[in-house]
């Protein structure tokens, strides 16, 4: 097993969904092999399409996830998918090149320039060290942060998280879970986007909560695709199928279970407040699994 670098896009001409899995050609097949059962990252380039005069790309690794297993594309001859778990996005996109050097030393030439051609290399593997210095850059957030110390778990657990090497604190539950609830509450603003109010408590600290669309327990992925932040009543009444997100994002009520007085929270427009940044919506795979599975029409 060898941990790598997985280069994908916004609008790849691959079949990649992060979360789920990697669409690739067989001219990497023996590198991404090599990866099964270990950890990769996925870097994004500068360009975000096949279009070679496109831009606009971070240039930087911004997901963690475990390769399981490989399967040829039974639709398109000599690719195929890499299937992974625990996707996880780094709270922080993190530049190929840190402030005094690169974090992958193999894209360095002797002479400190770029070494394009590894660069170029979709699937690149990656030594042990240089990818926790990746990991440490990417969830530098999570592994401190001062909320932490207000909740029950506070100083032991966090603690825990520091002493233990970052490859497994990105496996860890209680990590997984602070994690992802901050990407949610960051790419949401603060607000529930059901009912469209951003409340802050007293200590400073967002009225909302981080509501996967597909649940854990039915191996839905902790990312920003699969959640939604919702205030406790409305997450109350997502997670027992009252209510639900259509394709287009409108809000659908339950007919076999009126809501009542709580239909009165629904934002008078009647679709969900999605975040600004498109690729962190809602993903229709994940919706149409609550609708057909959660929800109580």
């Amino acid at each position: 097993m060898v941990k790598a670098v997985f280069t994908t896009k916004e609008s790849s001409a691959y079949d990649d969904r992060p979360w789920e899995c990697y669409h690739f050609p067989k001219t990497y097949l023996n590198y991404v092999e090599q990866t099964v059962g270990d950890m990769i990252v996925y870097y994004e380039p500068r360009r975000r399409s096949a279009d070679l005069s496109s831009g606009g790309g971070r240039q930087s690794y911004f997901a963690t996830a475990i390769v399981t297993h490989i399967d040829a594309d039974q639709k398109r001859d000599g690719h195929f998918y890499a299937w992974v778990k625990d996707y996880l996005r780094f709270d922080n996109a993190v530049p190929f090149k840190g402030r005094e050097s690169y974090f992958e030393s193999g894209l360095k030439k002797p002479d400190g320039s770029t070494n394009k051609g590894a660069f170029g290399r979709a699937v690149r593997h990656v030594p042990d060290q240089e990818f926790e210095a990746i990991l440490t850059a990417g969830f530098s957030n999570s592994l401190v942060r001062e909320e932490y110390l207000t909740e029950p778990t506070g100083l032991n657990e966090i603690q825990m998280e520091i002493d233990r090497p970052i490859t497994q604190s990105v496996l860890s539950r209680p990590f997984r879970d602070k994690a992802f609830r901050q990407q949610i509450r960051y790419a949401y603003n603060d607000r529930c986007a059901v009912t469209g109010l951003r409340l802050i408590n007293g200590g400073g600290r967002p009225e909302i909560e981080a509501a996967h669309i597909k649940p854990v327990e039915d191996r839905g992925p902790d990312a920003v695709q699969n959640g939604i932040a919702l205030s406790r009543t409305a997450h109350w009444m997502f997670d027992r199928g009252l209510i639900s997100i259509d394709d287009d994002m409108k809000i659908l009520k339950s007919k076999s279970f009126p809501l009542g007085d709580a239909e009165s929270l629904i934002n008078h427009e009647g679709y969900l407040i999605v975040p600004e940044n498109s690729t962190l919506r809602p993903h229709p795979s994940f919706l149409n699994y609550h609708r057909e599975i959660v929800f109580k029409e």
